[in-house]
């Protein structure tokens, strides 16, 4: 029988394969996957404990969304963002973050058209461009992962259609600056090209370094996309909750998708996402002061214990890390053999277009203090050996 020949030439998604191997050897701590530790709010459980009792919960919603949970939105949007939707915004609810990408494609791309993705780049955006037989242009980050404009402007062709930004970044960590993605999008205004910002770890930030939102920008709502999500900030993984800010004229062609491809978000997700909002972003950021003592925690003994091994950027976002070691092992070899020999599981680089090197994401979110010191442990012990 056939099978999409599209389809099998994309990657294989690197976070349930290296999932698979990790289940496959009893034992092994997880710095792969990106999740926090701390459940959802009692808030947004209370919020469905009667669901289901109303006719009209088994019924299709809105394609955009219920309104109770649009307009919690738009008013975190205004107070947190500094966006206004009545500068010619709308706002759509998705089954998450990932979701919201691939609809935004579907209703701005044509088949060979062009895309351009920073490296390191998140491997499902990567996947998303390719499925739609489009092509994601990667433009290299400096030393430290932050945009080289320049470069993203030298790689513009008449095939690009848009310019994709995410800030904090997955997989680097890297907070990108206000001036450079003023920079990106004012290039975007100027070639008519969309900013697509993806937003979903916004609340992911240490020190004093600050979220920005491209959206809050005067006069950017005719050429500037922003995915958000719920599942990180508000242990919501599984719910999938995400949405997508749009410009107005993008609206029919993105009901014409949400419509074939889902319908409507689940009621369900979206009555829970409303007990979340309810509670706010205090909630996450209640918890940043623990991942940031286990963020500088790793990063202490890797370079105390790895020294001139390893290369490795105290990046400021999310809560990835991106260690490169000094050595031609294959990261995804390296992978293979740090679970199998020491149970302890990372995602290779060459799953974000880190091609040129041996790279490791190291995902924390998911970890105490002695969990993560005995990752580390496992970790260190296995690079000694390995490479």
């Amino acid at each position: 029988m056939h099978n999409s020949r599209t389809i099998t030439a994309v990657q294989a998604p690197i976070i349930p394969v290296v999932g698979e191997w990790a289940r496959n050897t009893q034992g092994t701590l997880s710095l792969g996957q990106g999740m926090v530790s701390y459940p959802p709010p009692a808030n947004a459980l209370t919020a469905i404990a009667d669901f289901g009792r109303r006719a009209e919960q088994h019924q299709y919603g809105s394609a955009l969304g219920d309104k109770q949970l649009l307009s919690l939105i738009a008013a975190k949007l205004a107070d947190e963002n500094q966006i206004n939707l009545n500068e010619g915004y709308r706002l759509m609810v998705t089954a998450g973050a990932n979701m919201a990408f691939l609809n935004v494609l579907l209703a701005i791309l044509d088949p060979g058209d062009e895309v351009i993705l920073p490296v390191p780049y998140y491997f499902n955006q990567e996947m998303a461009i390719r499925m739609l037989n489009c092509t994601p242009v990667g433009v290299p980050t400096d030393s430290q992962y932050q945009l080289q404009v320049e470069a993203i402007k030298a790689a513009i062709t008449d095939k690009t259609r848009a310019i994709v930004t995410v800030s904090p970044n997955n997989p680097s960590g890297a907070v990108y600056s206000e001036a450079d993605l003023r920079a990106v999008n004012a290039l975007c205004r100027e070639r008519g090209l969309y900013h697509i910002c993806d937003e979903a770890y916004e609340y992911f930030v240490y020190g004093q370094v600050k979220h920005f939102s491209p959206a809050s920008i005067p006069d950017a709502a005719q050429h500037t996309i922003s995915l958000y999500s719920l599942s990180k900030a508000y242990g919501f993984a599984s719910w999938r909750v995400g949405y997508l800010l749009i410009p107005e004229a993008l609206l029919p062609s993105l009901l014409k998708v949400q419509d074939t491809n889902l319908i409507c978000p689940p009621l369900i997700c979206q009555q829970a996402a409303i007990g979340a909002l309810e509670v706010g972003s205090g909630y996450c950021k209640s918890h940043l002061p623990t991942l940031l003592v286990i963020r500088n925690q790793i990063i202490s003994r890797l370079r105390k214990e790895l020294g001139n091994k390893i290369a490795l950027v105290a990046t400021d976002g999310a809560f990835y890390l991106l260690l490169k070691i000094h050595s031609e092992c294959s990261d995804l070899d390296l992978v293979k053999a740090l679970i199998s020999d020491y149970k302890i599981s990372a995602i290779p680089g060459c799953a974000f277009g880190l091609s040129n090197g041996c790279y490791l994401r190291l995902s924390y979110g998911m970890l105490d203090a002695a969990k993560a010191d005995e990752a580390i442990t496992r970790l260190v012990a296995g690079i000694k050996v390995l490479c």
